[in-house]
């Protein structure tokens, strides 16, 4: 028997009050993204950020509010024209220093905590894009870009209006950037009275970066607390061996003699995310111990620097560690992880002898996203960023005795407070080889079971990428449910919060386990009444696109539309023209011409079955998508209309992976929709 539980109410409570409107597209971008946040040492007030958009300029700002952190009214303390960003504490919780682009370039910036005699205390021609003070508050940190490659112009000096780029080796591309010869590296300087001194570049003539791309930032790079030594992470490979490798590493910097050492180099996976313990003693990062496996379980790692020794605090803990830090008594270390299709608080404690010597903090329905402790160590609290299905990003206080969450800020109440949210409800669906699959189901808001609906099955990216509570700004599963549909959001096979095992079940195993976890919950619900299950479509990104195009060729007349968002549909060609190798190196189990062939390239290409295709199929793929290039979505929607399928391209010549523009944003919705009304409503 199904298990259903109903998820009543949202973490903001605005957003289930029953008014008269709807949620669109347009709504979307009136909401103000809550993003960085940091609590000040003296656990007095909480200072973030907020991103909010202008649909007509197709373009958005960024500014910077405090609030108590016993809660009150926000106070904006800077809201100019410019983008405040990366707001950091002085360690007398006095001053504020944050990066402001005044002038086209990101500089470092100070102000008082009320937001006056802000001021510019940094002259970098370059952006500087992030930073961090040590907590002694005698030297600073700063990310820029330095060229150590020669460019085109260069080695061309007479023919400046040339365009042609020259590769001798791999990752001549990542994401969404051709490599132009610059690299991100880390420099340091003194740093008194909000002057920073000479900056000495410590990666200087070294072709890597810190932090590492594409999705790096300040937390992988970290001051001692007395401002001596400076750890960082780095993947300091090239070419073809860093195409090919997971293996990141880190580094610690002595500032007084210049000399850098790797203490993690017995390691083969990702090393990432140092953090000094607060007596300076021994530091931690988090590890992933698996070579060329990038959805390892991450563990956390603590190097003694008295022994010598590294020893992991997570062993025997079944789930991956993300933003751990130390607490202020050097014995806790809180961090963020994954279970039952949510992202919880969690504390490990040193001193504990239980195995392993851990527990979970918080049992919210929602996703914590990131969390700032207090360094008073009489203040049993933090402050944390937590998302659900329901409700975008907003700021939380979190008891430490028991777990219980207080929500601070309320960004968005006026622009949703008339706004209907659908019902989220969680159902544990048995999977052919008889294991659950929690899967999410959402309701349109103004839901009659005596009617009946037409339902999405949604399969997600990753492929290792819970379905969890996230607050997506495309892919919105209350969106979805406003315009009528029903949502099945399975965490099928390969998907993190369910243990390793679970995890990993999906890589070599593309087609197999995972597809028929989409056909269990998809075929489950549609059992329900008020399903139509003449009107079932399916849709995803990524792996998610993938999986669309694979139900596409074995759906066996399931659904009546299909939208597939950048997806793999051609393994070889995927192979040949992605840029990061690890991953099908792993999860394909290698290259296509190895002998004997993997059986991914064999048994799970779609385009192997592409004779099989007879639904109306929506592609959509953008031109800087070099994770899954362009060409996936050509070749797909190529031999759809060749077949004569009803088929739409959409194509975005300005977008990656995602898309990130307002207006290419509704857009993207507009058509979504569209195509979905035209086979499922009408």
């Amino acid at each position: 028997m199904n298990k259903i539980i109903l998820l009543a109410g949202s973490l903001l409570a605005a957003t289930t009050v029953m008014g008269q409107s709807k949620l669109t597209p347009e709504l979307l971008w009136k909401l103000g993204r809550v993003g960085e946040q940091a609590l000040s040492p003296d656990g007095k007030t909480v200072v973030y950020t907020v991103r909010n958009f202008n649909l007509a300029d197709n373009k958005g700002n960024t500014d910077m509010y405090t609030i108590a952190a016993s809660g009150g009214e926000p106070k904006l303390i800077a809201g100019t024209a410019d983008n405040e960003t990366s707001p950091a504490w002085s360690a007398d919780s006095k001053k504020i220093y944050f990066l402001n682009d005044k002038g086209g370039v990101n500089n470092l910036w100070s102000m008082n905590v009320d937001g006056s005699d802000a001021k510019q205390i940094s002259n970098s021609k370059d952006d500087i894009a992030c930073f961090g003070i040590a907590p002694a508050g005698n030297r600073i940190w700063m990310v820029m870009e330095v060229k150590v490659d020669k460019t085109t112009q260069d080695i061309f000096p007479d023919l400046p209006k040339a365009t042609g780029k020259i590769y001798d080796d791999l990752m001549y591309r990542h994401w969404t950037e051709w490599e132009d010869g610059s690299y991100s590296h880390v420099f340091v300087a003194d740093f008194k009275n909000d002057v920073v001194g000479t900056a000495t570049d410590i990666q200087k003539g070294e072709r890597f970066d810190t932090p590492m791309k594409p999705n790096g930032g300040g937390e992988q790079i970290a001051w001692s607390n007395d401002g001596k030594k400076l750890a960082y992470t780095c993947k300091k490979l090239a070419g073809k061996d860093y195409a090919t490798s997971t293996n990141s590493d880190i580094y610690l910097y002595d500032v007084a003699s210049g000399k850098t050492e790797n203490i993690s180099a017995s390691n083969e996976g990702y090393d990432m995310s140092p953090a000094f313990s607060p007596d300076n003693n021994r530091l931690m990062w988090l590890s992933m111990q698996t070579p060329t496996y990038e959805a390892d379980r991450n563990r956390i790692m603590i190097y003694d620097f008295v022994s010598q020794k590294t020893t992991e605090a997570t062993a025997g803990f079944d789930y991956t560690v993300d933003a751990a830090k130390w607490a202020p008594d050097g014995f806790k270390i809180y961090f963020i992880s994954g279970i039952n299709a949510t992202d919880q608080l969690w504390v490990y404690d040193g001193r504990l002898r239980s195995y392993p010597p851990l527990r979970q903090l918080t049992t919210d329905i929602g996703d914590y996203i990131g969390f700032s402790l207090s360094a008073n160590k009489t203040e049993p609290f933090l402050v944390a960023s937590m998302m659900s299905i329901s409700s975008p990003t907003e700021l939380f206080r979190v008891d430490l005795k028991t777990g219980k969450s207080t929500q601070l800020t309320f960004t968005n109440k006026n622009v949703l407070k008339d706004t209907r949210m659908g019902k989220v409800e969680k159902r544990m669906i048995k999977a052919t080889d008889g294991k659950e699959i929690l899967t999410w189901v959402i309701y349109p808001p103004d839901f009659d079971a005596s009617k009946k609906y037409p339902t999405l099955l949604y399969c997600q990216g990753g492929p290792q990428s819970t379905v969890s509570q996230f607050f997506s700004y495309r892919w919105n599963f209350q969106l979805m449910a406003a315009n009528g549909y029903i949502v099945v959001a399975p965490n099928r096979r390969g998907l993190p919060s369910f243990g390793t095992a679970w995890n990993r079940e999906i890589s070599g195993d593309w087609g197999g386990q995972c597809m028929r976890d989409y056909l269990s919950a998809i075929d489950e619900v549609s059992k329900e009444p008020f399903v139509n299950k003449d009107r079932l479509g399916a849709v995803g990104a990524s792996f998610g696109g993938y999986s669309v195009y694979w139900l596409a060729g074995h759906h066996q007349k399931r659904f009546k539309a299909f939208i597939s968002h950048c997806g793999v549909y051609n393994l070889e060609s995927m192979y040949g023209t992605t840029e990061e190798l690890w991953f099908p190196d792993f999860d394909l189990g290698g290259s296509f011409w190895q002998t004997p062939k993997p059986k991914s390239y064999t048994q799970f290409s779609p385009v192997d079955f592409v004779q099989n295709w007879d639904t109306p199929i929506l592609v959509i793929h953008n031109e800087k998508d070099f994770r899954v290039p362009l060409g996936q979505g050509m070749e797909a929607y190529t031999a759809a209309r060749l077949q004569n399928i009803p088929a739409r391209f959409l194509y975005f010549p300005d977008e990656g992976h995602w898309v990130n523009k307002p207006q290419n944003s509704v857009m993207w919705q507009r058509v979504f929709f569209g195509w979905l009304d035209k086979y499922l409503k009408q």
